[in-house]
């Protein structure tokens, strides 16, 4: 695990509350529908890469999914999260590791990703990332990225945009697109960020 970026996200967790940061959804809308769209049975596993102290684990809970998985590099903001939830945190399982460096120890139906993937800029990474989710993904997998039209930083670090092309091209070995979306996200600033969502399935090989 990159112990920079570690501190890094670390240290941005420990500082700064949901409305100091850029990536903050009350309800993430998009993510829900592309998960509802998948019929999973309530006992899906489902993994959530860089949720943080994302509100989606919080959502699915609500619907009744019972078999969540939420992985970060930030202790601080997983620390977050499970203080939110409070009771219900024990219903989650918390996995605190740089994407890259994660050895999944089971399959999942659903793959999640809302600005993680981004943040992967060197091909080795983005390969490693392909890999990694190519062995453990049984079913779907969905994510979320700045687009070509978006930032093209964030807290202070480079990030890939992509283009639905781009991402669907970077995918093909292993999944196929189902379908994308663009969205505008207004940040608790209201500045405003441009995200390509799209989901796709496993390719049986």
């Amino acid at each position: 695990m990159s112990e920079n970026l570690q501190e890094h996200w670390n240290s941005i967790y420990s500082t700064k509350q949901p409305n100091e940061v850029s990536w903050t959804q009350e309800i993430p809308a998009t993510s829900l529908e592309f998960i509802r769209s998948f019929g999973l049975s309530k006992s899906a596993k489902i993994i959530d890469i860089g949720g943080g102290d994302s509100k989606l684990a919080d959502y699915l809970l609500e619907e009744g999914f019972n078999n969540i998985t939420v992985l970060d590099i930030s202790e601080k903001a997983l620390e977050k999260a499970k203080l939110r939830l409070g009771e219900k945190a024990k219903n989650v399982k918390w996995i605190v590791s740089d994407v890259v460096h994660f050895h999944p120890v089971e399959k999942y139906d659903l793959w999640h990703d809302r600005a993680a993937f981004h943040f992967l800029t060197t091909d080795i990474q983005i390969a490693k990332y392909i890999e990694i989710a190519s062995q453990c993904v049984t079913g779907f997998l969905t994510i979320g990225t700045f687009s070509d039209t978006g930032p093209k930083k964030c807290s202070g670090l480079e990030i890939k945009q992509y283009s639905e092309k781009l991402l669907q091209g970077t995918l093909s070995r292993y999944f196929a697109k189902i379908s994308c979306k663009t969205e505008s996200h207004t940040t608790p600033f209201n500045t405003v960020q441009n995200f390509l969502f799209c989901s796709f399935s496993k390719l049986n090989h």
